[in-house]
C-alpha cells in the first residue's frame, strides 16, 4: 500500500553554516563594532546577544537573510521576548522541529474532511498517510501544500 510521511525538519548543518555566516557579518559590520553582538547556538535554541533592542532587530534581518539563502524556511524560527540588563540585551530564538500533536490532529482532520481516499495516522512527531493509489497520495500532498501552516512541512518516504 503506497504511503508517505509528513514531517517538519531542518538541515542542522545548513543552519549551523547560516549562523556562522551571520556571526561573521556581524563581526565585520561597522555599526556593530565595539558591541558584544553575536548569535549563540545550543541544541535547538539560539540566543541573540547585543547591546540594545535596536541592534537585536538588525541582527534579525541578518539571520533571516542568511537562513533564507541556505534554503531553510524562516517559519521554523520562533522569537522569544527581548530582555535587557544593564548594557546587554538578549533574545531567545526557539527552532521548531517536528509536527506537534495539535498540528497532527489538524492534518488528520483536514484529510478526512477532504473526502480523499487516504488514511492518516499520527506516529510521534510525524504523520503517515497511506492510500490505495499513488494519485490519491499526490492529491493529498497538493491539498496539504495549499493549506497554510505556521511551520514548514516536508513530504518524505514516498513508497509504492
Amino acid at each position: 500500500m503506497p504511503s508517505f510521511d509528513v514531517v517538519s525538519e531542518i538541515d542542522q548543518h545548513e543552519l549551523t553554516n547560516a549562523i556562522d555566516q551571520a556571526n561573521r557579518e556581524i563581526n565585520n559590520r561597522f555599526d556593530f563594532k565595539g558591541t558584544n553582538s553575536k548569535i549563540e547556538m545550543v541544541d535547538n535554541s539560539l540566543t541573540i546577544i547585543s547591546s540594545s533592542e535596536f541592534q537585536i532587530k538588525q541582527i534579525h534581518d541578518i539571520l533571516e537573510t542568511k537562513v533564507t539563502k541556505r534554503s531553510i524556511d524562516i517559519r521554523c524560527l520562533d522569537y522569544g521576548e527581548i530582555t535587557e540588563n544593564n548594557n546587554e540585551a538578549r533574545q531567545p530564538v526557539n527552532i521548531k522541529k517536528g509536527v506537534d500533536k495539535e498540528l497532527a490532529r489538524k492534518i488528520v482532520k483536514m484529510i478526512k474532511s477532504s473526502k480523499l481516499k487516504t488514511q492518516a495516522a499520527i506516529q510521534g512527531e510525524q504523520v503517515r498517510i497511506s492510500g490505495k493509489k499513488r494519485d490519491d497520495l499526490q492529491e493529498t500532498i497538493a491539498v496539504l501544500k495549499n493549506e497554510k501552516f505556521d511551520i514548514p512541512l516536508q513530504y518524505i518516504n514516498f513508497r509504492d
